[in-house]
């Protein structure tokens, strides 16, 4: 049998996240859309493993995906035939044969994820879709400050939503970067992994930093309570991409 691993671009507006949600009925997620595709190639049914489980309302440059079957389709056939039947807002950039083993989320060593936030005058109409206006004008230095206090191995569970998690909420950043262009600010967050809207909070919480509603300092202060009601606000999901995901 063989091992296919999809790179996977797409625009998660109108989807309920990447991981289908069994007794949904009508609940429309990434998974489900490529799985009912790849069932209708290989007319039967197909599993899809994600690396990352993006969010409802996030989008993605560089997910990343794989499944097992027994065709011999050429590997730009499976390409070819895929974005041939795939909704426009989903795209398949590569395709590979892997070796048997490979699985998508287990063997990934780091995801990264930026949040794009834009500042200018007026909002953009033809952006809105894919980044968080900001009507503040932004401290960069302040909340570039902050972010040094999340590098590194700490327990997140001040950005988690999830107070019923029963799993370990350490996790650790290998690094935040904070880039600025004309009217523009991106987060680009990179971990070993991330809990359900982590990257959002962590986001929203630089947000208010540099808005001056937070001091600096006080990042500090909110990983070591583990207190959720101490960090920001979630920022809204159209911001965020999953830009890649690392397996060595």
């Amino acid at each position: 049998m063989r091992n296919i691993k999809l790179v996977l671009e797409y625009d998660g507006s109108r989807y309920d996240g990447w991981q289908k949600q069994p007794g949904i009925n009508k609940s429309i997620t990434i998974q489900d859309k490529i799985e009912s595709v790849l069932s209708k190639m290989e007319n039967e049914t197909v599993e899809l493993i994600g690396a990352a489980r993006t969010e409802a309302g996030v989008h993605a440059y560089g997910q990343i995906a794989n499944f097992k079957t027994n065709t011999d389709m050429k590997l730009f056939e499976i390409k070819h035939y895929l974005n041939r039947y795939l909704p426009r807002d989903i795209a398949v950039l590569e395709v590979f044969e892997v070796p048997e083993r490979f699985h998508s989320s287990f063997n990934a060593k780091t995801f990264q994820y930026v949040y794009k936030i834009t500042t200018g005058e007026v909002p953009s109409v033809f952006e809105r879709k894919f980044n968080y206006y900001c009507f503040h004008k932004l401290d960069v230095s302040l909340m570039r400050k902050a972010a040094q206090s999340l590098v590194g191995e700490h327990d997140f569970k001040a950005f988690s939503e999830n107070k019923r998690m029963k799993k370990s909420t350490v996790r650790k950043i290998k690094n935040i970067e904070i880039k600025t262009g004309i009217n523009t600010i991106d987060i680009i967050l990179e971990a070993d992994d991330f809990w359900p809207n982590m990257a959002r909070i962590i986001a929203g919480t630089l947000i208010e930093i540099g808005e001056g509603n937070m001091a600096p300092e006080y990042m500090e202060e909110i990983v070591a309570s583990g207190d959720r009601s101490k960090a920001g606000e979630t920022a809204e999901a159209r911001g965020l991409f999953l830009m890649d995901v690392k397996y060595e």
